[in-house]
């Protein structure tokens, strides 16, 4: 028999986990801003860490590529290369804190699970808000960039409707992995597995028609690839292509879909064994 917490959240529960966004915004905005200050409570540098983190990751890849491999997207010259990185690097690193924190964003807040003024629904969009900090600098980053080594177009109008889907597949994501979390515990390290292979297998710092064409599937199949290629295609100048376009309006409304209506469907049978 279902425990009264499992009873209480069944009766609570929505048809979609989405409407306490709209519902209860105001209350998770506020807990994300404490949060944000509480993380950064007691360090020297402070938020200016949301700055040096993706600037320091940038700088190690692009000396890779520029240097190493020497591997500079045809037509841009060395520093619009960078601006180029810049626009995949951080949505890769946003995507990679985002996940890495909501798979335990139920687990880790247990005290939450009772709590009526704050439903377990924000639990995993908070986690993706507080990792959206560093997608802010990234597009100053690359806005400025753009500007200053000639690339600027009015396709970099484009980042924030882009950015705004690459939310929204987010909080799907997060919603469906923080519950399977709940009862398969090693998914935590099989997500650090997966966000390493993610980063290789995205098209971060070479073009798609690099890729041999018996490995193209790869490609295919990364969700966050459409993302970055359309990230990539604005800063180029260019609309991104009609596939590009497909992948992440697809993929950001049906991951928001099932993410919402599964975490609203089955947090109740799954509370318990938190």
């Amino acid at each position: 028999m279902p425990s009264p917490r499992a009873q209480g959240a069944k009766r609570r529960a929505a048809r979609h986990s989405g409407r306490y966004l709209l519902s209860h915004g105001p209350l998770l905005a506020r807990v994300t801003r404490n949060d944000l200050h509480a993380r950064y409570v007691g360090s020297l540098l402070g938020v200016g860490w949301t700055v040096i983190t993706p600037a320091l990751f940038l700088s190690i890849y692009a000396a890779l590529y520029l240097f190493v491999y020497r591997a500079p997207v045809e037509g841009l010259t060395k520093a619009q290369f960078v601006v180029y990185l810049t626009a995949g690097i951080v949505p890769y690193l946003v995507t990679a804190e985002a996940i890495g924190n909501g798979v335990t964003a139920v687990v880790a807040n247990r005290s939450v699970l009772t709590n009526v003024v704050f439903p377990i629904d924000l639990l995993p969009p908070k986690a993706v808000l507080l990792a959206q900090p560093t997608m802010a600098v990234g597009v100053v980053m690359t806005i400025v960039g753009a500007l200053a080594t000639g690339l600027a177009s009015w396709y970099l109008l484009l980042i924030p409707v882009i950015w705004v889907f690459q939310v929204l597949a987010l909080l799907g994501v997060t919603w469906i992995l923080s519950l399977v979390n709940i009862v398969l515990r090693d998914l935590t390290q099989l997500i650090g597995i997966l966000l390493i292979l993610l980063l290789i297998a995205s098209p971060i710092a070479y073009t798609t028609d690099k890729v041999p064409s018996s490995l193209r599937f790869i490609i295919a199949a990364n969700p966050l690839a459409y993302y970055i290629l359309a990230y990539h295609a604005v800063v180029s100048g260019k609309f991104p292509s009609p596939l590009t376009c497909l992948g992440v309006v697809a993929f950001s409304l049906g991951s928001f879909a099932v993410g919402g209506w599964f975490f609203s469907r089955m947090k109740a049978a799954l509370i318990d064994y938190v």
